[in-house]
């Protein structure tokens, strides 16, 4: 989007680790790197804000999560001990330092600026991440599928929506998509709806969803869900249905999502249990005139949270 505005982009892609041991070798290595010839630089992931310029522009994505809003959750990964605390500390000071440096901060989100303000102290704005695009999503009809287009892994509950489809009363069917990570969950998925007999209501694409294929799915679904626990930012799904003029289905501990979705608005927003989740899924098949009416407002959801690649481009710019 900079380039078709006229400006010489050079993308950096920069490998990072979460592994503990591994994590200061490589924010040394972040330090030495010398962007001195860009005008401007624009950091995303993490740990990308160490690097050095006088005029970097953070667009801040999430912190490593572990050593912050995961340290007391089962998502840790490693030992709440004198060494870890000590890791911890030591990166949250790094950051700091490196936080202070920027002329200006961004997030995609009031849950991320939210955690910059607590952990490290520092003020942000929200600057919604928009899609490549947006003009190839469309509304075409409204079936009698609620589409889950994203990876499957146990964070994102696909699990808790298989479980809500055993108490559902209507015949609303589900479709999960997207690559797993995890050998185990898809194993795991399979295995649910085997156990509640849900083969004619349940159907999984265990592998990568194209963007052709994504386009199709949100035509033709009845609507989106998305139930991420604790996610960083409104997630490019529930954003995608969004511009096909379709509601979403998320929880009330989801996160960043909260902010795109209002219950009764532009979606439902249950209580993150099965039979909380099958009674939105039956509003959705048995109110098909709501559900088109609250398809309509997701799409002017959008401009309301200013979700575009001009008023990015603009704060970015300035």
């Amino acid at each position: 989007m900079l380039e078709r505005q006229g400006h010489t982009v050079e993308r950096v892609y920069l490998p990072e680790v979460d592994a503990p041991d591994l994590l200061f070798q490589q924010m040394a290595a972040l330090r030495w790197i010398d962007l001195s010839a860009a005008d401007r630089v624009i950091c995303f992931r993490p740990q990308a804000h160490l690097i050095r310029h006088p005029h970097k522009i953070l667009w801040f994505i999430h912190h490593i999560r572990s050593f912050y809003d995961l340290w007391d959750t089962p998502y840790r990964g490693f030992p709440d001990n004198a060494k870890y605390r000590g890791v911890r500390d030591a990166l949250r000071a790094a950051d700091n330092a490196a936080l202070a440096e920027a002329k200006q901060v961004f997030t995609n989100s009031r849950v991320v600026s939210e955690r910059l303000k607590k952990y490290n102290g520092v003020d942000s704005e929200i600057l919604y991440p928009p899609v490549f695009d947006s003009e190839r999503f469309e509304c075409r009809s409204f079936n009698d599928e609620v589409v889950y287009i994203c990876r499957m892994e146990h964070h994102k509950r696909q699990h808790l929506l298989i479980e809500a489809m055993s108490h559902v009363k209507t015949a609303v069917r589900i479709r999960l998509c997207g690559r797993s990570g995890d050998v185990s969950y898809a194993d795991h998925l399979r295995a649910l709806i085997q156990k509640h007999r849900l083969d004619d209501k349940v159907t999984i694409e265990d592998r990568w969803i194209s963007e052709e294929e994504k386009v199709e799915l949100l035509a033709d679904c009845l609507a989106a869900a998305y139930l991420p626990l604790d996610e960083d930012s409104y997630g490019y799904p529930s954003l995608e249905a969004s511009h096909a003029s379709k509601p979403i289905l998320t929880t009330l501990d989801s996160g960043g999502v909260m902010e795109l979705v209002s219950d009764g608005d532009n979606g439902y927003v249950a209580d993150p249990d099965p039979r909380s989740v099958a009674d939105a899924l039956d509003k959705f098949y048995m109110q098909r005139d709501e559900t088109r009416r609250m398809g309509v407002r997701a799409a002017a959801r959008l401009d309301e949270l200013k979700i575009s690649w001009t008023h990015v481009l603009e704060r970015l710019l300035a």
